[in-house]
């Protein structure tokens, strides 16, 4: 039977400390002392915001679900220590809120906050963890908003996942972010990988899949983004505090994005304010815009926008696939791009685009909408596929050589693949 804990004033308090300096009986292993233990299966229930202490740990293991009733008050994770988020493949953590709530009708009620780390923030580790129902807006009593988090006013939707100290450092792997009414994940500041991970439904009326500003050294690929309101990946050096952002953003597929967005940003991904990117072998299937910049605001001149792998299905979306100066549409010389409406179709094993979607019916109205995401899709690449090739593999990430260290694991980025996109065909 499952261990149930209602944490009923989730502040946390000396009380809820697991002193945990003997062999673990679930994991095998010893927590340093003072830390806090969700146990392997257990339920906890949050009725109120939830604060890790500064130099405090909260290790989450397998099976735990982690379930948010407080829908008047918008609970939020602070996270002012570390956060370590074990799941597996057959029992993934579950950052949720109670069953009856998971509906399509909720998939942007904002029903919690989302998870925050704070400035003394040093590691935060998310694997096999789903995280959904978020982007809850922040009043006085946010925790955020006393805590001075994120962004400091209220009536602030608040992101999936949020990371800020420039000196910390955090990796989310195999993890699935869905109906977020805001950003899945909004960065300012650390070292990160954000790999083999599922981004979908994103934003009720704004809101990327993967949002970063200054002060971030991070590499972020072979993740799935479908249905992002603005953007696949918004990256900016807005902010700067030290370092100018430099991203690695590489081998991820992603799939009619803004589309419900009808100013300017929406689209695959967007490049501004002196960002250093180098975007490289991915899929944009159906997306409202190809890469973009902002053109008041333009990206680092080192940045690569090529190659990449860029799929039209109609006469609209093929119209995106073209350089436009004027509105920062970016088309590399080395993309491999639909010179047609159907043509270059990456030839998805279980996914087919339905007829005559419309990419612009954020400002049409047309009604032709992409359908919703089904988990059972399968974007890996049939045999005979033109993504299969071309990608470039001489590019070295970040961490692919030396990777980042959290709870005493070594973390390293994938190697670029010589396929296009997040899955290849095996």
């Amino acid at each position: 039977m499952k261990t149930k804990i209602i944490l009923l004033l989730a502040i946390v308090s000396a009380g809820y400390f697991v002193s945990c300096n003997k062999e673990d009986e679930n994991k095998g292993r010893e927590y340093p002392e003072g830390s806090i233990v969700w146990k392997k299966d257990s339920i906890v229930t949050l009725t109120n915001h939830f604060v890790i202490p500064v130099n405090t740990s909260l290790f989450i293991e397998e099976g735990v679900q982690v379930i948010m009733n407080a829908p008047d008050k918008g609970p939020e994770i602070i996270v002012l220590g570390n956060l370590y988020s074990y799941g597996t493949k057959e029992k993934p953590v579950l950052f949720s809120v109670p069953a009856a709530q998971r509906t399509d009708a909720n998939r942007f009620a904002r029903l919690w906050g989302g998870i925050i780390a704070g400035y003394d923030s040093e590691e935060v580790l998310l694997k096999n963890t789903i995280i959904e129902y978020a982007g809850a807006q922040t009043t006085e009593s946010s925790a955020s908003f006393q805590y001075k988090l994120f962004k400091t006013a209220t009536g602030e939707g608040v992101p999936g996942f949020h990371f800020c100290n420039i000196d910390g450092q955090f990796v989310i792997d195999n993890c699935i972010f869905r109906n977020n009414a805001e950003d899945h994940i909004y960065i300012t500041g650390g070292k990160s990988i954000i790999m083999n991970t599922i981004f979908y439904h994103s934003g009720f009326d704004g809101g990327e899949a993967i949002n970063y500003k200054s002060d971030c050294l991070a590499d972020l690929a072979f993740n799935l983004i479908y249905d992002a309101n603005t953007n696949g990946f918004k990256v900016s050096n807005g902010g700067l505090q030290v370092t100018q952002s430099h991203l690695y953003i590489y081998n991820n597929t992603i799939i009619n994005t803004g589309w419900r967005r009808p100013k300017i940003k929406g689209g695959s991904v967007w490049l501004e304010e002196n960002i250093r990117a180098e975007v490289f072998n991915n899929i944009l299937f159906d997306n409202r815009h190809a890469i973009k910049r902002d053109t008041k605001k333009p990206e680092d001149n080192r940045t690569i926008i090529t190659p990449n792998f860029l799929y039209a299905s109609t006469e609209a979306a093929l119209a995106e696939l073209k350089t436009n100066e004027k509105n920062g549409v970016l088309i590399g010389a080395n993309d491999k791009v639909s010179t047609a409406a159907g043509n270059n179709n990456p030839m998805f094993k279980n996914y087919t685009q339905q007829a005559n979607v419309d990419i612009m019916c954020g400002i049409s109205n047309s009604g032709n909408i992409p359908q919703k995401f089904n988990i059972a899709w399968d974007f890996r690449l049939n045999a005979g596929s033109p993504a299969l090739t071309g990608g470039n593999i001489s590019i070295v990430p970040h961490y692919r050589t030396k990777g980042l260290v959290i709870d005493n694991i070594e973390y390293k980025s994938p190697a670029p693949a010589a396929y296009f996109g997040a899955y290849g065909q095996n």
